[in-house]
């Protein structure tokens, strides 16, 4: 129940107080060690869930979500403390059914945790949100960003520090944009010497090394994740591999699909090894301790 002062602020923003809201949640890998409080949370107080069948499967392994026995025919489940909810399997093609769908939840009084994995706004489902609520016209539908742990976060923790210096996002996905302006924005990325993490790796990752081979030295390092922060329960299971950029495009092996990343060192990285394994660092202010 709304609070008066609550209410008042809702109207004065020119949102019906009878609304829900529309939680696009980011959930990180999937699995409940590397979500946040907040996502848990949001997810198992939602009326409705928004999430595709592999992230049902990641949250009903710690009890965010019901159990898969547990949803009858229609989608509904109710929870041992007798809450309802209403979970809808999401899939790529029904993306935008889906977000229509969440704005007419929202108006009939009802929370949506519309999941996302990693983080909604890197490459996520966020986009995709508000341009739908501006195209439908969905001004009165309440919208909030809960983030997750992306993959270049996840993914530069399996194999030390290589971002604690300016780095980049790419996406090689040549869906929404052409092949040159993404060559332009490696080029870029590499002349500038950001460390480079670049995502959709499925798609033209050896083009992309050849671009970035041009502007930097083949003996930058280079590691290959997959799956980070998902252990066992990926698609092709958590794994990383640290090569240079000479050779990265070799190691076509070892880049498995959506879940694969690859983190582009910069002329500062360097490794640093002990009895286990070795690591990638990029030093924030220079490679001696004395310059920090």
């Amino acid at each position: 129940m709304s609070s008066e002062s609550d209410t008042s602020d809702s109207v004065a923003n020119g949102t019906p107080d009878d609304h829900g809201t529309l939680y696009v949640v980011g959930i990180g890998p999937g699995l409940p060690d590397h979500m946040t409080a907040k996502a848990k949370r949001v997810i198992e107080s939602s009326e409705v869930v928004i999430a595709s069948s592999l992230y049902q499967e990641f949250l009903r392994d710690d009890g965010t979500l019901p159990s898969k026995e547990a949803v009858d025919d229609d989608g509904f489940a109710t929870r041992d403390d007798g809450f309802e909810q209403e979970i809808v399997r999401s899939t790529m093609g029904r993306q935008i059914e889906l977000a229509r769908a969440a704005f007419d939840y929202v108006r009939e009084g009802k929370d949506v945790a519309h999941v996302s994995g990693g983080d909604p706004s890197v490459y996520g489902k966020s986009d995709l949100i508000f341009k739908m609520a501006e195209e439908e016209g969905a001004t009165d539908v309440p919208i909030e960003i809960v983030p997750g742990l992306t993959a270049a976060l996840g993914g530069a923790a399996n194999v030390g520090a290589p971002l604690c210096n300016d780095f980049c996002t790419i996406s090689l996905s040549d869906k929404w944009r052409g092949w040159d302006e993404i060559e332009e924005k490696l080029r870029a990325a590499a002349i500038s010497d950001f460390v480079i993490v670049l995502y959709n790796c499925w798609r033209n990752y050896e083009k992309a090394v050849e671009i970035v081979r041009e502007e930097r030295t083949d003996d930058a390092y280079v590691a290959i994740v997959n799956d980070a922060g998902r252990e066992d329960a990926g698609r092709n299971g958590e794994s990383q591999f640290i090569t240079s950029l000479g050779e990265a495009a070799d190691h076509d092996d070892k880049v498995s699909g959506m879940g694969t990343s690859l983190i582009i060192g910069n002329h500062e990285t360097d490794t640093w090894r002990n009895d286990d394994r070795t690591y990638l660092v990029t030093p924030r202010g220079g490679r001696d301790v004395d310059d920090f």
